[in-house]
């Protein structure tokens, strides 16, 4: 990417920044006015165009006026972001709302305060759990092609889940195939018995192959629901979001992505490898209904672990400056008290 001149750079910040303070696009006489710089309106038009070719800024189709793209935002929160640190006295009410005596009402209450203070939707991913390991399985059939799977862990869980196969399976078929999954795997977790079943398969009788992989997939699901878990709280303030709710078609696929929580796990999940406060604007996190969104989050320690992350979640047109370091020191608040608690 073409590094910007330093009169580039303060027109797209002043044009970014006014954009998010009043939501609506910047026209040229505006931004002579605020970047300090002392440049007619003229040049202020030439250096837009070269930003809009660029791919930082762009023209809503009937205004004279320009608003940030996700590109634009990028360079932004990278590049030319200054973030104020919080006051130590707001630190200090902020670690009175976290308090270390139940780990499970600290994640709530973590979640309450990043959606509280931000008006966004504020997520906490809790610590993962141990590997769930099975006890015992055991098939029922409930018509032709759709069996009940039952799992029982060696924790003393139940799950119960339902298999659609190709073919009908004998109650004799359906009870030597949970004899010989107890048999030969438990006391393994779902991740081990699929590793070794994809070699043992391999010498069973092929009609059973279908059954025993689609128990092993849906015990696998299963157990990864039941290890990680987020807390959600705040949804409803995105309602009130001026560039969310103008589109309540993808407003309702953000809450179905929030309902699912598979695919914002898979991104939580990407914060706990980063090293403090990551930024997916837009389209970064790979989740279309997050298109018109932004994701900022940060990994949170138990006794020098990472074991979770934290986020906020709400549009791009967001206050990045304020939002940082909201979701960091959540962070780290939540880092000491879990490890306070240990």
């Amino acid at each position: 990417m073409t590094p910007l001149d330093p009169r580039s750079q303060i027109l797209l910040k002043t044009l970014i920044e006014r954009y998010i303070a009043e939501g609506q696009p910047v026209g040229s006489r505006a931004l002579s006015r605020y970047s300090g710089l002392e440049l007619s309106p003229a040049t202020v038009r030439n250096v837009m165009s070269d930003l809009e070719e660029m791919g930082f800024i762009a023209s809503p189709h009937t205004s004279a006026g320009r608003i940030p793209t996700a590109l634009g935002y990028r360079v932004f929160v990278d590049s030319l972001l200054t973030v104020q640190p919080l006051e130590t006295a707001r630190v200090q009410a902020l670690k009175g709302q976290l308090m270390p005596d139940q780990p499970q009402r600290l994640l709530n209450s973590a979640s309450q305060l990043l959606s509280g203070l931000t008006q966004f939707a504020g997520v906490v991913v809790a610590p993962r759990k141990e590997a769930v390991r099975i006890r015992q399985l055991e098939f029922i059939s409930l018509s032709e092609t759709r069996i009940l799977l039952i799992i029982v862990t060696t924790a003393g869980d139940v799950q119960n889940r339902i298999l659609l196969t190709r073919r009908a399976y004998s109650s004799s078929e359906l009870s030597n195939a949970a004899g010989y999954l107890n048999e030969h795997f438990a006391g393994l977790s779902f991740e081990e018995i699929r590793q070794r079943v994809q070699d043992e398969l391999k010498q069973l009788r092929s009609d059973m192959t279908e059954l025993m992989t689609a128990a092993v997939e849906a015990g696998s699901e299963a157990a990864e629901e039941t290890a990680t878990n987020y807390v959600i709280s705040g949804e409803t303030n995105l309602l009130d979001v001026e560039d969310l709710s103008s589109n309540m078609s993808r407003l309702r696929e953000l809450f179905k992505l929030f309902e699912q929580k598979t695919g914002l796990m898979q991104l939580l999940d990407l914060s706990n490898r980063a090293q403090g406060v990551q930024i997916f604007i837009g389209g970064e996190s790979g989740l279309a209904p997050l298109d018109g969104c932004s994701v900022v989050t940060a990994p949170y320690e138990a006794d020098g672990q990472v074991v979770g992350s934290v986020g906020v979640i709400g549009p791009t047109r967001m206050a990045y400056d304020r939002v940082i370091p909201i979701v960091d020191i959540t962070a780290r608040l939540l880092s000491s008290a879990l490890s306070a608690n240990h």
